[in-house]
């Protein structure tokens, strides 16, 4: 399958890695492909320093981990 354009859909917070992951498996239902993302930012710069894929459902492209690093 061909990807030919994956943007950003709906961000909600979430206090915990467990509700992040619940809240992306209800919007899975609504949305072709959503994914639970967890980032390390610098408190001071608040440049990124990490971002981690919890889990995901749905389509995600192969290349996503990848693309959240810049790579």
């Amino acid at each position: 399958m061909k990807w030919k354009r994956f943007v950003p859909g709906d961000r909600e917070l979430a206090p915990t890695e467990f509700g992040a992951l619940e809240k992306v498996e209800a919007m899975a239902d609504r949305m072709p492909g959503t994914a639970a993302i967890k980032f390390i930012a610098d408190d001071e710069t608040g440049e990124l320093e990490r971002a981690t894929i919890l889990g995901h459902f749905g389509g995600i492209p192969d290349n996503f981990g990848e693309s959240l690093q810049g790579g």
